[in-house]
Parts: structure tokens; C-alpha cells; sequence
């Protein structure tokens, strides 16, 4: 099963992590890190896949993807 690519993907450098955290605030605590860009990146992938599988297994509700984000 394929990632849904319209969620939103934060991804920035932790210097107390020493990597890049991959962040997807529409999913509650979807997160991943990785050595560089790239690997955090293909990483979160992974991990949405992962989150909305175990959502549906728990039957709960997916949240549609909204695109860009509006932070105040």
C-alpha cells in the first residue's frame, strides 16, 4: 500500500538528536528521524504507512489530508 503524499511533512535538523526529524502534525505523534534529509524523509513514509494501518486496526478515525498548514 502506497504513503498518501498530501500530508504535510515537517522535516529540520536536532542538534540534540544529531539528525533530522520528520514531523507530520496532522497525524498525532507521526514522526521519524534520519542521518540526513533524504533518509528522514523516506523514513516518515514508512511511518505514515504505519500509523494510518495501525488507525484503521484500532478503528480509528484517519484524518484527510489538508495540505499546507496555517500557523499563526
Amino acid at each position: 500500500m502506497k504513503t498518501d503524499p498530501r500530508y504535510e511533512i515537517i522535516i529540520y535538523w536536532s542538534e540534540a538528536d544529531e539528525a533530522f526529524i520528520a514531523e507530520v502534525p496532522e497525524l498525532a505523534g507521526c514522526a521519524a528521524d534520519g542521518a540526513s534529509y533524504s533518509e528522514a524523509l523516506q523514513n516518515v513514509e514508512i511511518v505514515i504507512q504505519e500509523w494510518i494501518e495501525t488507525a484503521k486496526e484500532m478503528g480509528r478515525t484517519i484524518p484527510k489530508p489538508k495540505g499546507k498548514l496555517m500557523f499563526a
